[in-house]
């Protein structure tokens, strides 16, 4: 029986995890080609500050090596870019010249950093904080390069200021509103947060907006500008200001594309033999960057992929558990505050806040910092939506 031929544009997490998962559920069903862009298998990019930080190698972050790929009769094509499909001869062209054809087809081309369109952003020393090279050239730069200027004060951002303050280098964190970590966070826990990282010897910026990035030479930058009239002398600037769905060839093909790829609940475009999961798609309306919701694409889209079709891909509330040098944070559902009774507990001699939003007597949102180990419960009432009369006066101390 001749095998189906399912060909993979991208090599990152939620590809491979689909591709897991389809290997589990039916390992003979196709001939698998996974093209990616990168020189190498599959990496864990979760794990990219530990190695900017010097605590993990590359090695011990990689998820797929190419000995895995062989071992499973994939055919991995790595360090080429898909630059055309044809949807009536189902082909794939890369930009090798190489072409492959498909039966199914998965997208998985993820997202691309968003960069602030100001005077000098494509700089040889203006850098993203995305993939191994970057952080590579962040550790070969900054050996001697060490004023480093970090645009973005949420997660990414903060993630790679606290690599590089791990090296050793000078960091400022320039954050274009008053709260670090402002989607995750309310403002008190992002001020404790704050005041933490500066104990550790970083630096910031905050409600500074960025009006340019000045250089003296192709080699080597003066400081940033800001609109206020300051300025910070700067050698490296990081831009971790948020990301887009990486959506150029799906529009190039012509499928349906609003701020991301549409996907039905079978994680299937409007071509029905191409399917799309991860960073680059959009399902009812919503996008998405965590790993939990990802890989819940991919369980379900293996399915489809594998013609035992029983699954759906249903949103789920998501919490958002974090470390943030070495300060552990939690934040889930609504925590706006906007018609919400509050309960607040301030420990300030062992640094731990919690702050607890309920409407009509169930819990709608918390913001945990320092203690976390309540989090999950927290988020199992927040989701179950379950009175909480009861177990009102005692509920900030936890299950």
């Amino acid at each position: 029986m001749n095998k189906q031929k399912l060909v993979v544009v991208g090599n990152g997490m939620a590809g491979m995890r689909t591709v897991e998962e389809l290997l589990t559920l039916a390992p003979d069903l196709y001939d698998i080609t996974v093209i990616g862009k990168e020189p190498h298998g599959n990496y864990n990019r979760i794990m990219l500050s530990p190695v900017l930080a010097g605590e993990k190698t590359f090695a011990e972050i990689v998820l797929h090596s190419p000995d895995w790929y062989l071992q499973q009769g994939i055919e991995l094509v790595s360090g080429q870019v898909v630059v055309d499909i044809n949807r009536k001869t189902k082909q794939v062209l890369t930009d090798a010249g190489l072409s492959f054809d498909y039966d199914r087809l998965l997208l998985a081309t993820g997202s691309v950093p968003f960069i602030i369109p100001i005077a000098n952003h494509n700089h040889a020393c203006v850098l993203s904080f995305r993939d191994i090279r970057d952080v590579n050239t962040m550790l070969e730069v900054t050996q001697h390069k060490q004023r480093v200027a970090v645009i973005g004060g949420g997660l990414l951002g903060l993630e790679a200021a606290n690599g590089l303050l791990k090296r050793g280098v000078d960091v400022t964190v320039i954050h274009d509103t008053p709260c670090l970590m402002n989607r995750q966070l309310d403002s008190e826990a992002a001020h404790l947060l704050q005041k933490q990282l500066e104990a550790n010897g970083m630096k910031f910026r905050m409600g500074a907006m960025t009006k340019e990035i000045v250089a003296l030479d192709d080699g080597h930058l003066s400081h940033i500008a800001f609109k206020n009239g300051e300025d910070l002398p700067t050698d490296l600037v990081i831009m971790a200001v948020g990301i887009r769905p990486n959506v150029a060839l799906a529009k190039q093909i012509g499928l349906q594309v609003d701020k991301a790829i549409l996907v039905n609940d079978t994680m299937q475009t409007f071509d029905p033999s191409i399917y799309a999961v991860g960073e680059c798609v959009q399902h009812r309306g919503a996008l998405f960057g965590l790993v939990a919701p990802l890989y819940e694409q991919a369980k379900v889209c293996a399915t489809h992929l594998a013609e035992i079709g029983i699954g759906r891909y249903v949103q789920k509330a998501t919490a958002t558990t974090l470390k943030v040098s070495g300060v552990n944070l939690f934040s889930a559902g609504d925590f706006s505050g906007a018609n919400a009774e509050t309960i607040v507990l301030r420990d300030t001699s062992s640094s731990i806040y919690k702050r607890l939003f309920i409407k009509d007597n169930k819990l709608v949102g918390a913001v945990l910092f320092g203690d976390v180990q309540d989090g999950n419960w927290y988020f199992d009432l927040i989701k179950q939506q379950q009175d909480i009369s009861d177990i009102r006066a005692d509920l900030v101390f936890g299950q």
